[in-house]
Parts: structure tokens; sequence; C-alpha cells
């Protein structure tokens, strides 16, 4: 009888599992339940901010997940900083307005879209393949402070700004990246003051090559 019992026992522990298992892999193709897939569905980008300062533990946490992404021959072939101090932003504000005296103040101001922290990433350009590194550094620091409740937007006019004049470039050399680095993007993160909608993507983009 105890045997019978600790097979009926055994059994249904098989079963339990069985269906455990059928049912996340279920949830793991359709994305129901998949808080990675979640992330990366609702995630958008963000062009205005609450000016509720950003903890620097919360900031960690997403540098940590950012500098574990994937990254060519583990070359960490990147830098970044990281502005959170409102008075520095309005410094590097007003030096951006200096070295661009032609255009309209609420190009400048918008330039940053107000985000109250500003990430600076610089690549190492003697790695052919450093781009593609800080891409993927970039995205993963906007999934993980999506994840965390915090918004992002990644930022290429600041770059030129900053480096097509005389005046902002000592602001650049005061970021401290290592010698030979260049400054090649901006990420802007803070809390979302909109909730903006999905843009369309086409998915016919993407396409199966049966043949050659």
């Amino acid at each position: 009888m105890k045997r019978i019992i600790l097979l009926i026992f055994v059994a249904g522990l098989y079963l339990t599992l069985a269906a455990a298992c059928t049912q996340t892999a279920q949830q793991t193709q359709t994305g129901d339940t998949n808080a990675v897939i979640e992330t990366i569905m609702a995630r958008r980008s963000i062009r205005k901010y609450k000016q509720i300062p950003v903890s620097r533990d919360t900031l960690d946490l997403i540098m940590k997940c950012g500098i574990n992404a994937p990254n060519g021959q583990n070359r960490q072939s990147w830098e970044v900083r990281i502005i959170d101090d409102p008075a520095v932003m309005n410094e590097l504000k007003e030096a951006i307005a200096k070295g661009h005296p032609d255009m309209p103040a609420n190009a400048v101001k918008g330039c940053f879209r107000d985000a109250p922290v500003v990430l600076f990433i610089a690549r190492d350009p003697s790695y052919p393949f450093s781009a593609y590194d800080c891409g993927l550094l970039s995205e993963n620091i906007m999934l993980s402070a999506w994840s965390l409740g915090v918004g992002s937007i990644c930022l290429g006019m600041p770059v030129r700004m900053m480096t097509d004049n005389d005046v902002c470039k000592p602001y650049i050399e005061k970021l401290g990246f290592s010698e030979g680095y260049e400054f090649c993007l901006c990420i802007g993160l803070g809390y979302a003051d909109e909730a903006p909608e999905a843009k369309p993507r086409n998915a016919e983009k993407v396409k199966y090559i049966d043949k050659l």
C-alpha cells in the first residue's frame, strides 16, 4: 500500500511539473508574462521629464546592467560619465549657448530634453567595433532604466553641439575620458512626465532567407 501511495505521489508530481514546464514554455513564446519582453515592448523614448532626482543607488544598478552588455573581446571599449547635478548641467548648457550664439535658446535647452540625469558616453576608436559596443551598452541602460520606472532618451545632438566649436571642447576634456577616447553619445534619464504611444514598426523589414 505504501508503495502504491508513493507511486501515485511521484506520478502526480511529474504531471504537475510537466504542466508547469508546458505553461512556462507557452508563456515564453507568447511573451504574456515574460518580464524582459514586456519591458522591451513597453519602453518609449521620453522627451518630457519630471524634475525629480534619480537616486544614485538606482543609477548604480542601471549602470551595472549597462556594463554587463555584450562587447567585443570583452574590451569594454566605452567609458561613461554621469551628470546628475542641475548646476553642472546648467553650466554645460551655458557653454553650448556661447558656442552657438545664433541658435535659439530653446534649442540649446532642448538638446538634453531637460533630463535630470545625462550620461556622456565615449568610445575607443582604436577598436573598430567600439561603436557597436556603445550601442549594446546603451540599450542595456535604457531597458534596465525602464524596468525600474526611469525613462530615457538616446541623444546625438549634444555630441555635435559640443564638438563643433572651441568653446565647448574644454568641457569635454573636463568629463575626463581616457586619452584617445571619442565622445560619441548621450543618454538622458529621469522620471517620465509624458506617456507617448508606440510608433508603428515595419515588420516587413525583417525577412527569412531560405535559399541563397
